[in-house]
């Protein structure tokens, strides 16, 4: 009994410290955004322009930039070759647009390059969506029917997610040291910029201790009921 109550109070704590930990860097980036996109980027340029002048020097006047919907819903769309940013990172002259808006356009230089942890990630996109998609609906299945074969999917779900996570830092650490660079030659490097992609970085950080924690948490559950 005790080694009962040993065994639920871990995998209560993993919970618990794996959620603190995403809700920090969730805290962490949009207290910087908040304080970044208040402060002027230096050659007053908005999110758009400055996105436009680094991709017209990486020659890459095929991508094109779109205003999307949104709150930090900015990203780069690698099969349709569009980078769409938040209204306030497109029409914004600030510190925060013009880190953001180079950032999704680190991507389009990755993607022009064949960068190939990117490559990696866009092939395993469909499969990471079908899995998590049938997954959890068997999952559901297995917990109305009471089964316990539904531990071993979510620990599978979950090892598959933290993989594809895995492959996505490599990905967005280049990004935002390719977005430092670009900024650096077109005079647009402000202090703060490296403390918005730094912030943004972490939230992915943080997204892979939380699943590995998570899947412990599984493990430790399955071993328990088996």
């Amino acid at each position: 009994m005790p080694y009962l109550y040993y065994d639920s109070a871990i995998t209560f704590m993993l919970l618990i410290i794996g959620a603190a930990i995403v809700f920090y860097a969730q805290i962490k980036i949009s207290s910087n955004y908040s304080k970044y996109k208040k402060i002027s980027n230096s050659i007053k340029l908005s999110g758009q322009e400055i996105a436009r002048a680094i991709l017209d020097n990486n020659n890459l006047s095929n991508v094109h930039i779109v205003e999307t919907s949104g709150n930090l819903s900015d990203h780069y769309d690698p099969s349709r070759k569009v980078i769409k940013l938040s209204k306030e990172i497109f029409n914004g002259e600030t510190i925060a647009a013009s880190a953001v808006a180079a950032h999704e356009v680190g991507h389009a230089i990755q993607d022009k390059e064949g960068y190939i942890f990117m490559r990696i990630r866009s092939v395993l996109v469909p499969f990471v969506n079908i899995v998590n998609y049938l997954g959890y609906f068997v999952i559901i299945i297995g917990v109305l029917a009471g089964l316990t074969g539904y531990l071993l999917m979510g620990i599978l779900i979950i090892l598959i997610t933290l993989i594809f996570q895995l492959i996505t830092l490599p990905v967005e650490f280049d990004a935002s040291k390719r977005a430092l660079e670009e900024l650096k030659k077109i005079g647009n490097y402000d202090e703060g910029t490296d403390v918005m992609l730094r912030a943004a970085a972490f939230t992915y950080v943080a997204s892979v201790i939380s699943s590995l924690l998570n899947l412990l948490r599984l493990i430790i559950i399955f071993n328990k009921e088996d």
